[in-house]
């Protein structure tokens, strides 16, 4: 659990600057190619080619690629379709995709589970909900593919994790998830980008470096990593305990209105969330690991 509360705090800052100083100034595609270069940058040093047989490199490149790289495109293209409250608003839904897909690949169906990510659901809608104009299905329907890509590729490295050798370090092999989503992003950017639109201040350049050494780089190393430790329940809750956060940073370093009765309250009914489902997992005497 630490290391998804860490890697929640480190992604509330990201959100901000995204907004802040790259949104609507440099090319999406670009960013996100800049992003993963980066980050595979970081890990390949690691890469040990040899501790993975081929059909796991495979499968760890095909994650990177849904997870990070489609999702990625997903996700940006909302933008063009979307406010970004609308957006904000849209992503809840993933703690449900988690659970329904951990169940799935199971071969299981874990109503408590299932019932735990939609009291998280409801705490950040009750944050976020501001209403929604029926003529935006379409952009729904896109961060909708954003969020399922996220949530399969999490769920999908939980269960290959638990098929490797114990004694190979993660660290050694993540770069085969970079490598995967830096082969999807270099496509999208050369048929969709536009690099007449590159950043154009140390600022800007400054602020990808961050986003792709440390936000994606060591982020999502550690978010994976700690979705291996802990039950389908509470990695479906931690996907949304990022929107209070992420309302508490912007609200403290940019100064913008926030609504503190909701987020007070829907913060809350997060932690609740999660408190039961610890409450349930215990209950049960279930161990908190890759296939609780």
């Amino acid at each position: 659990m630490g290391y998804l509360v860490g890697v929640t705090a480190l992604w509330a800052f990201s959100f901000s600057l995204i907004g802040a100083y790259l949104s609507g100034q440099v090319d999406s595609y670009f960013a996100v190619l800049v992003r993963i270069v980066l980050a595979t940058l970081v890990f390949l040093p690691f890469l040990k080619p040899r501790l993975l047989a081929h059909r796991h490199k495979l499968a760890l490149m095909a994650i990177g690629a849904v997870q990070l790289g489609l999702m990625y495109i997903f996700f940006y293209q909302s933008f063009l379709l979307l406010s970004v409250p609308e957006v904000l608003l849209f992503t809840i839904f993933t703690p449900l995709y988690v659970t329904l897909i951990d169940d799935a690949l199971a071969g299981r169906f874990t109503p408590f589970y299932l019932l735990s990510a939609a009291l998280a659901v409801a705490g950040a809608a009750v944050i976020r909900y501001q209403g929604v104009d029926s003529g935006f299905w379409l952009g729904f329907l896109v961060v909708q593919g954003a969020n399922l890509c996220f949530a399969l590729g999490q769920v999908a490295y939980r269960h290959l994790a638990v098929r490797l050798n114990d004694g190979v370090p993660q660290y050694s092999i993540f770069g085969w998830f970079y490598l995967g989503a830096l082969a999807l992003v270099v496509v999208a950017f050369t048929l969709f980008g536009n690099p007449g639109k590159l950043p154009t201040t140390g600022l800007q350049w400054g602020v990808l470096a961050w986003l792709g050494l440390v936000a994606s780089g060591l982020g999502y190393f550690l978010w994976n990593k700690g979705a291996t430790k802990v039950d389908a329940g509470a990695l479906a809750i931690m996907n949304n305990a990022l929107v209070p956060a992420g309302l508490v940073v912007n609200l403290v370093l940019w100064n913008r209105d926030a609504d503190l009765s909701r987020l007070a309250l829907g913060g809350a009914i997060i932690l609740a969330s999660l408190a039961i489902n610890e409450w349930w997992v215990r209950r049960r005497r279930l161990p908190v690991s890759p296939l609780a």
